[in-house]
């Protein structure tokens, strides 16, 4: 899979460029990771771009968080983890973007307890990993199909 979309993921969402995307939401795209080790893990990208969540007015801050909790609905449903977890940071990419994260009770337990950024570097830059249509691709669509059904969109 060319990454050159990752430059400018919201940009390319919205030009429909964006390879990832499962699904344009009310505040934003629900898309599939890049990188699959936790399989079902998924983002939504703010769009209109948004810098921060404490810039979006207050209707549209709820919208996005809903739409947040729609795409985690939509992923415990398909992929059937022990938990999701949820996470918005803003200390690396200039976008609002929320990280959707099954986790599975076949991980290590100290794994489970601590967020997915604990994993070592190896399996986030592993290219067995990384997102491939054939392989990937009808756990995105099942994403994609429950969160319409639950979203109603």
């Amino acid at each position: 899979m060319d990454l050159s979309f990752l430059r400018d993921p919201v940009g390319h969402a919205e030009r429909g460029e964006n390879p990832t995307v499962l699904l344009k939401m009310r505040c934003g795209f629900a898309v599939i990771g890049v990188m699959q080790f936790l399989p079902g893990y998924c983002l939504l990208l703010a769009s209109p771009r948004a810098d921060r969540l404490e810039s979006l007015t207050r209707d549209t801050r709820a919208a996005f968080l809903d739409d947040m909790g729609l795409l985690g609905e939509a992923v415990a449903q398909v992929c059937a983890p022990h938990r999701v977890n949820y996470s918005i940071y803003g200390n690396t990419d200039p976008y609002l973007h929320a990280h959707v994260v099954p986790r599975y009770a076949w991980e290590a337990p100290e794994r489970l307890s601590r967020p997915i950024w604990t994993y070592p570097t190896e399996l986030w830059t592993n290219p067995a990993h990384i997102y491939d249509e054939e392989k990937h691709g009808g756990l995105a669509k099942r994403i994609a199909t429950a969160l319409k059904q639950i979203a109603s969109l």
